[in-house]
């Protein structure tokens, strides 16, 4: 299923934008019940604004509040990142640390969290275990685990080191574009012979097409070995697109 996902979702990746750790770091902590999508639209100014951590331990609230405002809980999240820069201005001499043991002693930075930012700045192996992750593992009863970090050592353990990132970015890309959570694309689904709960969304093509969602909606229908014709657009389909604010806090 993992080498069927890898040819299923090739552009599979972090879909939040960033430049360094610092960036990332800021951007997962913004994410918390919210979508990538709004959050790439804040970060531009927040990045230009406060480029390292001093920056963030120093910042007036009030201004930061108002420039995270759209990715909702701002209060929090502002607390949050005011306090990561003076923890890694004291900590870390105002770098991102690299390992996970540390990372998790960082303000606004749990587990996942600390898995994204390794796998994706670092270059660490790392499982994200996101509620889209947590769903899917255990529809394709991967596990049968419902927390997530024995999630996270239950499915590390049937999948390469190596691979952990990426099997999380197409994890994760696939609970968004093809297995929903209400109402799965069974019918245009690449993993449907393999998948014990198949059947749980509609299996007939055509219906099982329209609900497929990203920027690639007929590449997904011919790669399930189904006419492209039946998906949606891509501009329809990437509009409505399951967002991220199905993640859980990190």
């Amino acid at each position: 299923m993992a080498r069927v996902l890898a040819e299923t979702h090739p552009d599979a990746h972090c879909e939040l934008n960033h430049g360094n750790p610092l960036e990332l770091a800021v951007a997962t902590i913004l994410s918390a019940q919210c979508t990538d999508q709004r959050v790439n639209e804040v970060t531009p100014r927040l990045f230009a604004r406060y480029p390292a951590a001093a920056d963030y331990a120093g910042a007036d609230r009030a201004e930061m509040e108002e420039l995270i405002r759209p990715t909702g809980f701002f209060r929090n999240k502002t607390d949050s990142l005011i306090k990561l820069g003076q923890a890694l201005t004291e900590r870390y001499d105002g770098q991102v640390p690299g390992r996970l043991e540390n990372l998790v002693t960082l303000p606004g930075i749990g587990r996942k969290t600390a898995n994204v930012i390794l796998g994706n700045a670092f270059g660490v192996p790392g499982i994200t275990v996101d509620t889209h992750f947590s769903r899917l593992v255990q529809r394709w009863r991967w596990t049968g685990e419902t927390d997530p970090v024995k999630i996270e050592f239950a499915v590390g353990a049937l999948i390469e080191k190596r691979d952990w990132t990426m099997l999380s970015h197409r994890v994760i890309f696939h609970g968004r574009r093809v297995c929903h959570a209400r109402k799965p694309a069974c019918g245009a689904c690449t993993l449907a012979s393999m998948c014990p709960a198949y059947g749980t969304g509609p299996t007939e093509p055509a219906a099982a097409a329209k609900l497929l969602r990203g920027p690639r909606p007929g590449e997904l229908a011919a790669a399930a070995g189904i006419d492209p014709a039946l998906a949606p657009s891509p501009a329809v389909a990437a509009r409505a697109e399951t967002p991220s604010a199905e993640v859980a806090t990190p």
